[in-house]
């Protein structure tokens, strides 16, 4: 029997808990002056006190936690120079006085912003004082965004590009996905750099609507790209790109209205995701109640009426040129497997569940992770789920596993990610540290439940068919296709293709129709925990989709 290990138990400790934590931090920081010279110790601090704010945004320590952010922003432009640093603790102040008009800390705040506004850029160190070395990676984000972990590295005088990630990059275009309430927009660019961004208020002197900026550091426009792209939906205008300056690329996105905004990037190759969310506005269906007319609201109107889980997006991982895991066999790789395993699992959803089935690739083509997940969520999808295989250098590895998206909690769940992430370890701590802002939006409930059930179902399934059928359980781990997701997500590893015995199953027709058949029995035991009465009546012509091809 499997047990979860919910979101409400792996975060005990309270905001005030939080703030001492952070404040202890801090205080063995300010006794370091060796520490203070480099610039993650200092992000480390500031971390932990924006967890404080996290923890309760509208609580009595979130203002007590922002305003310690901006007091060690500002402390770091003392010893950095950067005035991406001097920006980010304005923004932090701004935000105190504008969100928590009653707390004493506006107060401070405003004290803060009154001398950091006018203050002059101090003196640069001598080269005595300061270390030559760059910085491994410098992400300079708003409190808005996320902080990402940096390695241990002293903060640098002047920008030295040998050996830095801050190379001269070239920007290659910018693409999107929308709906009524939801838009992605996604930079390309071809080498890894720091960048900063800004939300600008709507300026109605020069007729300048909201404005959301992104600065890409020592990077170029490709020549031929295509420097405004027009959105028109009901969030955004367009995104557009310009040089900045020689050395600095900014891509600006004119907004109509959102609700709320988050900044990520991607590596192997290196891209920037700017997610927008709008006001959602469930529809009130109008029903005859009696002899009146009354709005009831969309979800119990969907209870009621026993609609469930109407359409599911199925991704098959890899394609193109992303072979995956290659097999035991000789000619055998993960993204020709899953495919084939996709497309059977979504004819059985069709038959049995009466489900819309949406593929995020029906051929051999190639698909960044964002795009998938953008799919889903331009789509509307009720569930989201990613077909893999798992592989290890042991050949003697073997099981299946189910994911969702969260803290990864063990060393074999890192590997994992790491490997369908297409990036290294070390990067999954980077991904780790931009979680607790972007799984706000995530359902990450549900998708454990639905996690859950789909595994059980796998291994008692196929425990009647087959010998040797281990389950590995329902784990935890930072995938990047589950990013942003905004519905139930999971990620299958249906069987290790590293393995001798699982590759041969995997490559077999009749082992992919029992696969197939296991998943959706988990889904539907999914659908009947959510929902009782959801799959009394079946849709008798379900309709049948795919996203491109």
């Amino acid at each position: 029997m499997l047990f979860m290990m919910w979101p409400q138990v792996l975060s005990a400790a309270t905001a005030k808990d939080k703030y001492y934590r952070a404040e202890a931090c801090y205080k063995k920081l300010r006794h370091n002056p060796k520490k203070q010279k480099y610039r993650d110790k200092w992000l480390g601090c500031i971390k932990k006190f924006e967890a404080v704010y996290r923890h309760d945004p509208k609580g009595p320590w979130a203002a007590a936690g922002l305003y310690m952010s901006g007091q060690l922003y500002q402390e770091l432009y003392k010893r950095s120079f950067k005035t991406s640093d001097r920006q980010t603790a304005i923004d932090i102040y701004e935000r105190i006085m504008t969100d928590f008009p009653k707390s004493k800390y506006r107060q401070k705040a405003k004290y803060a912003l009154g001398h950091i506004s006018y203050k002059k850029t101090p003196k640069r160190a001598s080269k005595k004082e300061m270390p030559k070395k760059n910085v491994a990676r410098v992400e300079e984000d708003s409190i808005e965004a996320e902080i990402e972990k940096l390695t241990s590295t002293p903060l640098p005088v002047k920008k030295d590009l040998k050996g830095s990630l801050d190379k001269d990059a070239k920007v290659l275009g910018l693409r999107y996905w929308s709906n009524p309430s939801y838009t992605r927009v996604v930079i390309d660019a071809d080498n890894e750099v720091s960048y900063a961004h800004r939300l600008l208020k709507k300026d109605a002197s020069i007729k300048k609507p909201q404005r959301l900026y992104v600065d890409l550091n020592n990077s170029r426009l490709k020549k031929d790209i295509k420097k405004i792209v027009p959105i028109n939906d009901d969030l955004l205008i367009d995104a557009r790109a310009g040089q900045y300056a020689s050395n600095l690329v900014r891509v600006v996105v004119d907004i109509k209205s959102f609700q709320t905004y988050k900044i990520f990037s991607l590596k192997n190759p290196f891209r920037i995701v700017i997610d927008v969310w709008g006001k959602q506005k469930p529809a009130q269906p109008v029903v005859k109640v009696g002899k009146k007319n009354a709005k009831i609201p969309a979800g119990a109107l969907a209870k009621q009426l026993a609609l469930g889980v109407s359409r599911i997006v199925i991704d098959p991982g890899h394609g193109g040129r992303d072979y995956g895991a290659p097999g035991y066999l000789r000619g055998v790789h993960e993204k020709k497997v899953v495919l084939k395993l996709a497309r059977r699992l979504a004819k059985k959803i069709r038959k049995e569940l009466g489900c819309e089935v949406i593929m995020t690739r029906n051929s051999d083509r190639n698909l960044t992770l964002e795009e998938r997940t953008a799919i889903a969520n331009t789509k509307n999808a009720d569930l989201f789920i990613s077909i893999h295989t798992n592989a290890a250098r042991d050949r003697r590895a073997y099981g299946i596993e189910t994911f969702f998206l969260n803290l990864a909690t063990d060393n074999d769940a890192i590997l994992v990610a790491a490997r369908e992430n297409a990036t290294s370890t070390k990067n999954i701590s980077d991904l780790e540290t931009i979680l607790s802002d972007l799984m706000q939006n995530a359902k990450i409930n549900e998708s454990s439940r639905l996690a859950v059930h789909v595994q059980k179902s796998m291994h008692r399934h196929l425990k009647k068919h087959y010998s040797r059928i281990r389950s590995k359980g329902v784990k935890q781990a930072p995938f990047y296709v589950l990013l942003g997701a905004q519905m139930p997500a999971i990620l299958i590893e249906t069987s290790f293709i590293s393995n001798p015995r699982e590759c041969k199953r995997l490559n077999n027709t009749a082992y992919q129709d029992q696969m197939s058949e296991a998943i959706v029995k988990g889904i539907k035991e999914y659908i009947k925990d959510t929902n009782p009465t959801a799959l009394m009546e079946k849709n008798p012509n379900p309709v049948s989709k795919k996203y491109g091809g």
